[in-house]
């Protein structure tokens, strides 16, 4: 009996440490993966509001000193005489996407095939000048409490990506503020994050955008981040909705 009851005993440590072992190599997995999601940190510069005479270009001029991309989300009722800025922004290798036709939240978010018909005519000013027919939008003002199921599936029939932000500077409200503020805001999220999205402005007000945009830029840098372009295979950003 002594003998069979030691043998138990050792079975049942055995079987013990290996799982305990098992556990142990679980979770040290599963922690490597999470850290490798952590260490590939990446942001994604974008600008609303677009193309302006003289901010847009001004911030294409900054992006080029910096040798870094970003993605316009264009209004297409301001390419008209404009159509030399859109070009450049394809030229200089930056991503275009749509931010309706007109910008007119009353008329735009009266009903869902008004903002669809809004999309579809900016995509199609878009390529008009420059050939390409982007499939990725921005909402004015985001998506939140403006999208449910049936909408995102008829966005989805027709093509279209969606992508709200999860940093921004608040230029859209107050465009004057001080360059400081922008850039705390550009730079200083609530929490780290291993991929930013960052909402800025570029239309004729954001000249203080501008010029916090070089230092913006620089904070990136130093602190190891990649600069990507929205394209048709970024994963979409959409803003928590109802299903």
């Amino acid at each position: 009996m002594n003998i069979k009851f030691k043998k138990l005993v050792y079975l049942f440590l055995f079987l013990v440490l290996v799982f305990c072992g098992t556990i142990a190599f679980n979770y040290k997995v599963k922690a490597y993966k999470k850290e490798s999601v952590g260490d590939k940190k990446e942001i994604y510069l974008t600008f609303d509001d677009g193309p302006s005479d003289k901010t847009t270009e001004s911030i294409l001029d900054v992006l080029k000193e910096n040798d870094v991309k970003a993605t316009f989300f264009i209004v297409g009722k301001y390419i008209d005489g404009r159509e030399d800025i859109l070009k450049r922004i394809v030229k200089e290798g930056h991503s275009l996407g749509l931010h309706t036709y007109s910008h007119d939240y009353e008329k735009i978010y009266s009903n869902n095939k008004i903002f669809i018909d809004e999309m579809l005519k900016c995509q199609d000013e878009i390529y008009k000048v420059t050939g390409i027919k982007t499939n990725i939008i921005r909402f004015p003002g985001g998506s939140v409490k403006r999208l449910n199921n049936d909408f995102k599936k008829e966005l989805e029939d027709k093509g279209f990506k969606i992508y709200d932000w999860n940093m921004a500077l608040t230029d859209g409200i107050n465009p004057k503020a001080p360059v400081s503020k922008f850039y705390k805001e550009g730079t200083k999220g609530k929490k780290p994050l291993s991929k930013i999205i960052l909402l800025m402005h570029c239309d004729y007000l954001n000249k203080n955008t501008c010029k916090a945009l070089p230092n913006i830029i620089n904070y990136y840098k130093n602190e190891g981040y990649e600069f990507k372009t929205i394209d048709k295979n970024t994963p979409e950003f959409i803003f928590p909705y109802k299903k």
